[in-house]
């Protein structure tokens, strides 16, 4: 007779194993419908699983996280039933969860098509409608080889070939289609009504490029009609963003195959590079960073000292010059070491900051390159903090305000904080590693803010924050980051004099706040659709002469405000006003002056916005101040 203890503490007793489909109905019938699975001590389970003791349970439905990622798995197996029914000599592979939504491997000999992909889609409304009973039976390991290849699903047996001998497994059966799968699902088909089928792409079985290519099908799920029509939404926001075809339209920067993963910067996206650097350099003045420079290539022997080599050996670009290996900089840390260690330093001279835009190269593979947001050579806003145990807790509270101050001033002021604790693969004792992710904790609890944890996900040599910002489509974009270690300056020989006169290992804090300066340039392009903030745009004004009668004059405004710092242009093109207008409006272009004949007659200037609004006739200098007040605030 077992008793059903619920989340909210309430008991429930039967007299006889119950299902959890039973359970949920006893609490109501909204419930019971809603119902997707149920979590009894924290493991999944099917509403048709039996409990015949006690137990906690909590009842799963599509408000649920764990109740969307069974949706989705169920709508991978929903594909695949659909494809088997169109394509019967297509075979079934995987078909795992991803992130807002899933896919499924095919494969098949010929190919799909994208009218392929429509039919797919109507059959899987089909199925949906029919409301199939979703059932799970469960096989022993060698029974399960012989039926899938009874039923021509080799790559299915050869995956169970992979497992132990002695296992059981689990099917799943749904109509006429069976798959292997641990999960649990729904109860029935007629639960998967917001999906859409997304794309086509290749991929080899079992990710290995020696092996044979498979057809893989992508598709989206979500709980809700609204959830489905609000991604699709922001998939659309998202194409029309893209960081690579406004930088086309806007002249910024440019991609070829003779040098892929790097950037090839133009006027335009070279002045919104700068004006980035030089803010976060008049930001680290003030906070009294000491900026420096290291070498791009280094001796071998430095990154198998600090632990990178072992580490990220596969990513390194390597040349060899005169008998010796040298590695293409992957990253900062143990060049700002060799700098810290020339000199003797005391505790006096702790903390000591030292930032670089240290220019880094990895060796990415091709297929993940994507325009700014993943490349081989890219800066960073990197610096490494040298301090004592005792300082952690200031200069991590330090850091969060001056990051959350740059932030605001790029418009970002939606901020998720995770703290990353150790992972398996890792430097350095469990005492420092405890003493790490304390000071970390401490440092996020002092400033009262909400954050997540998220465990194993640290680096190697210490636990991190990260600080991820949220655009305005709700796309989520990890840029900061402070990392605690006890354990490269060791590695690498740093030390300090303390009060009593003896040697001591400093503390490293590795942090940034953009990240990638080009990745975190291609997420404000993105945010603002190319029209990006007065302060940072390539060109601020404009100035539109309507006919060549005005051309001493526009020269006359060009001069006056770029001596006022202002990034002004004049386009004295013999074209029709109209036509400039829209050409400098699709260039995103700020401020657009209209000079005609009684502009130059009065010394005025009629102003223009790139949203098309008319802000009248201004003097120069009223227009000058609105700017500058504009690029302050």
């Amino acid at each position: 007779m077992p008793t059903i203890t619920l989340p909210d503490g309430s008991q429930k007793q039967f007299d006889k194993p119950v299902t959890i489909a039973e359970v949920a109905a006893s609490i109501g019938p909204g419930l019971a419908k809603a119902a997707l699975a149920g979590s009894i001590d924290g493991q999944l389970y099917d509403l048709s699983h039996t409990i015949d003791q006690d137990a906690h349970l909590s009842i799963i439905t599509d408000k649920n996280p764990e109740g969307l990622e069974i949706l989705r798995h169920s709508m991978a197996h929903l594909l695949a039933q659909a494809v088997k029914q169109l394509f019967p000599e297509a075979q079934v592979t995987i078909g795992p969860v991803i992130e807002d939504g899933f896919y499924y491997d095919f494969a098949y000999e010929k190919g799909f098509t994208p009218e392929d992909l429509e039919a797919i889609e109507s059959r899987m409304k089909e199925l949906v409608k029919q409301k199939l009973e979703v059932r799970r039976q469960e096989m022993p390991r060698n029974e399960a080889i012989r039926f899938f290849r009874d039923m021509g699903e080799e790559y299915k047996a050869r995956i169970i070939a992979d497992i132990p001998e002695d296992e059981t497994l689990s099917l799943y059966s749904q109509g006429d289609f069976t798959d292997l799968c641990r999960g649990p699902h729904v109860p029935d088909t007629g639960r998967l009504k917001h999906f859409k089928l997304m794309k086509l792409s290749g991929a080899y079985w079992r990710g290995d490029s020696s092996n044979e290519m498979l057809q893989r099908i992508y598709g989206t799920g979500w709980a809700s009609k609204k959830d489905l029509k609000d991604y699709l939404h922001r998939l659309e926001e998202a194409e029309k963003r893209d960081h690579r075809k406004l930088a086309k339209r806007l002249d910024l920067f440019h991609f070829q195959e003779q040098a892929p993963g790097m950037v090839f910067w133009h006027h335009n996206g070279w002045v919104v590079y700068q004006q980035v650097v030089q803010y976060i350099q008049s930001v680290l003045k003030e906070a009294d960073y000491q900026e420096v420079r290291t070498p791009q290539v280094v001796d071998r022997s430095l990154w198998e000292k600090s632990g990178h080599w072992d580490k990220f050996g596969d990513m390194i670009f390597t040349t060899h010059v005169e008998n010796r290996d040298y590695a293409v900089k992957p990253m900062n840390c143990p060049c700002h070491i060799q700098i810290y260690n020339q000199g003797l330093k005391s505790y006096r001279d702790l903390p000591l900051r030292m930032a670089e835009f240290g220019s880094c190269h990895r060796n990415e593979p091709s297929g993940t390159l994507h325009g700014l947001m993943r490349l081989r050579n890219f800066v960073q806003d990197d610096a490494h903090i040298f301090c004592t145990e005792s300082q952690i807790q200031s200069e991590v509270s330090s850091f969060i305000d001056l990051l959350y101050k740059v932030y605001a001033r790029f418009g970002f002021t939606d901020i998720l904080v995770k703290l990353s604790t150790r992972p398996d693969n890792r430097v350095g004792s469990d005492a420092i590693w405890d003493k790490a992710e304390a000071a970390l904790e401490q440092a996020l609890n002092a400033k009262d803010l909400e954050w997540e944890l998220q465990p194993g996900e640290g680096a190697f040599y210490g636990p991190k924050i990260e600080f991820s910002l949220r655009d305005c489509i709700g796309r989520v974009w990890q840029c900061g980051t402070i990392q605690v270690d006890f354990s490269m300056p060791g590695r690498l020989d740093a030390t300090y004099i303390d009060e009593q006169g003896e040697k001591q290992t400093p503390v490293m804090l590795h942090r940034a706040i953009l990240g990638s300066l080009e990745r975190f340039i291609g997420i404000l392009i993105e945010e603002h659709s190319g029209s990006l903030p007065l302060w940072l745009a390539p060109t601020q004004v404009a100035i539109l002469n309507i006919t060549d009668r005005q051309h001493d004059y526009s020269r006359k405004i060009e001069k006056f405000l770029k001596n006022q710092g202002i990034r002004a242009e004049s386009d004295l093109r013999n074209e029709k006003i109209g036509f400039k207008i829209r050409e400098h409006t699709m260039h995103r272009v700020p401020y657009m002056l209209i000079i005609g004949d009684k502009e130059q007659e009065n010394e005025t200037i009629a102003v223009r916005t790139r949203s098309g609004e008319d802000l009248g006739t201004l003097s120069l200098t009223d227009f000058s101040a609105r700017l500058h007040q504009e690029v302050n605030t």
